[in-house]
């Protein structure tokens, strides 16, 4: 609806610039806004307000001008209004309201859907965690919303690419090797100390003794290095199968796994210093190289290679981050653990150094998860072991709880996740309240079809619903395509869930005030078609979540 509104205003002020009536301006940055107070109408335009000190008139004057192009040139608005010091408030009629249920219908799980992006090719890449154990829930956060922005890019019309970024390579996988080494020589009898870094979870006892029923005693015979190396591919695998399966027991699904080892393997790291040699953005001070950020921006240079001769973290990243603008990606999306705020600065200097617009890449940052069970908070921390899985919270609370809750802040707030709550049956639990609302709906529908009562009969008048509570749900549902724009625009996809509380929350609203199915046939047939369309509105917004739409509860 906004589009739309947005195309008439548009209209009529490129008319008046034409004739001369108000000054010639950018169309692009004349605002049209949703009022907080909807008192003051549906939407609000500052246009005469900026156009008044071009013009040297009164943004009222401006204003009238422009409400009398618009009376003339539709019937879309039932009022306009001009208000304080030139502000144009807009009453949509309430047939065109009522019209968009039948664009509901129409485009089913397609509405919502857009051109907004154009085509972009753009790339989330999120989890990324190291095959170094099983995800936590931090890690089941950032899938949420990786996977959930990644849903809803593309239906604002970018081309998108998910993937994860396997870090295979470096002194935690070494330690994750030397743990395993440790417990399988511990199986076999062996007194060997573990080491005072290592990861102590369970896991790598598990990891051991699949190895040692694979491998018998075969590793002991090795030396050191060797042994190490055998169990780290070991270990690797067997932790990155089971992120793989949590992920799609999760609904998150990759279009690419790209591991770090793949860089040196194709000489890609040593190619990206080469490149950045030749455009003289690297030096050499102190027996070590260093990349000259601060042209971009950054507080300082940064080390590339040490002076041991060995790499920083920020090389390889580099030339991954290069390796997906050579792959023709026109965005890159990096959903990082909040620790990794520093490291924004110098990457996307990075990226404007290999000759990108700083545009081109954006970090989302999330913030900690705290788990609280019987109102007391969950005790967690990875190397130690002591930590809960995201397949301990799936199996606890489901899939579509875990995902919604994960989503429930914005992702750079602190969330904490009440487990109690999540597992309640009731309204106070938001994720049962939205479901419960879909469930609701199609159970009004199934009633509806044993009467003989359809939607789509041919006596339907949907003119009955331009009033009062209808008209206030159609409002809600009519807004869907500009809350899946806006989430693509600011790359906030919490927005998607604060909609569909509000979507639901309007639902019950409006059936606890209201009969859908009564004597009066009319307003029946109306009714049903309004909760048709607020179903789908309800599935599509879920699914963008990757949550479900249960039809029964």
């Amino acid at each position: 609806m906004k589009e739309k509104i947005q195309e008439i205003l548009k209209e009529a002020l490129q008319a008046l610039m034409h004739e001369g009536a108000i000054p010639a301006h950018d169309i692009g940055s004349l605002g049209l806004s949703v009022p907080a107070n909807r008192e003051f109408g549906d939407f609000a335009s500052n246009a005469a307000m900026v156009l008044a000190s071009r013009a040297k008139r009164k943004p009222r004057d401006i204003a009238a001008v422009i409400k009398e192009r618009l009376e003339t040139l539709t019937d879309v608005f039932e009022r306009i209004d001009i208000a304080g010091p030139g502000f144009i408030n807009l009453v949509v009629s309430p047939g065109m309201w009522v019209s968009v249920l039948g664009e509901v219908l129409q485009a089913g799980s397609a509405f919502g859907t857009s051109s907004f992006g154009a085509g972009l090719k753009v790339q989330v890449e999120f989890v990324s965690a190291n095959p170094t154990g099983p995800l936590h829930v931090g890690h089941g956060r950032g899938a949420a919303v990786g996977d959930t922005l990644a849903r809803i890019l593309k239906a604002a019309g970018y081309d998108v690419q998910s993937e994860y970024y396997i870090n295979d390579v470096g002194n935690q996988m070494n330690m994750l090797g030397l743990s395993v080494l440790s417990r399988y020589r511990e199986l076999h009898g062996a007194e060997t100390p573990f080491p005072e870094n290592g990861y102590k979870g369970s896991y790598i006892g598990d990891i051991a003794g699949a190895l040692k029923d694979a491998r018998g005693s075969e590793l002991l015979d090795m030396d050191e290095a060797e042994a190490v190396a055998a169990c780290r591919h070991y270990a690797a695998n067997a932790i990155l199968e089971g992120i793989r399966e949590d992920l799609e027991l999760f609904n998150v699904r990759f279009h690419n796994w790209f591991s770090e080892s793949a860089l040196y393997e194709d000489d890609k790291v040593e190619e990206m210093l080469a490149y950045l040699k030749s455009i003289d953005l690297s030096y050499e001070e102190n027996d070590a190289l260093w990349f000259r950020t601060t042209r971009f921006g950054d507080e300082k240079d940064r080390v590339l290679r040490k002076q041991d001769g060995s790499l920083t973290y920020f090389a390889p990243d580099i030339a991954y981050h290069k390796d997906k603008l050579d792959r023709g990606f026109g965005k890159v999306i990096d959903i990082w653990g909040a620790d990794h705020h520093g490291y924004v600065p110098r990457m996307r200097a990075a990226i404007e150094g290999l000759g990108a617009p700083k545009e081109a890449f954006h970090a989302l940052l999330i913030q900690l998860v705290s788990l609280v069970r019987n109102g007391q908070p969950v005790q967690m921390s990875t190397r130690s072991g002591e930590f809960v899985t995201l397949r301990e919270i799936i199996d606890e609370v489901g899939k579509d709880v875990c995902r919604y809750f994960f989503m429930m802040r914005k992702s750079d707030a602190q969330l904490v996740f009440d487990l109690d709550l999540a597992k309640k049956k009731s309204d106070e639990n938001p994720v049962y309240y939205i479901q419960y609302a879909h469930a609701r709906i199609c159970s009004i529908l199934r009633n509806a079809r044993e009467q003989g009562l359809s939607p789509d009969a041919p006596d339907c008048d949907l003119s009955r619903l331009g009033s009062g509570d209808d008209l206030e749900m159609i409002k809600s549902l009519a807004s869907y395509p500009d809350v899946v724009v806006s989430c693509a625009a600011d790359l906030e996809p919490h927005r998607i869930a604060y909609y569909v509380l509000e979507l639901a929350t309007a639902f019950h609203r409006f059936y606890n005030r209201n009969r859908v199915i009564s004597d009066d046939r009319g307003l029946t047939l109306a009714r049903l078609t309004l909760i048709s369309a607020e179903k789908q509105v309800l599935a599509n917004a879920l699914d963008l979540m990757g949550i479900s739409a249960p039809e029964s509860m």
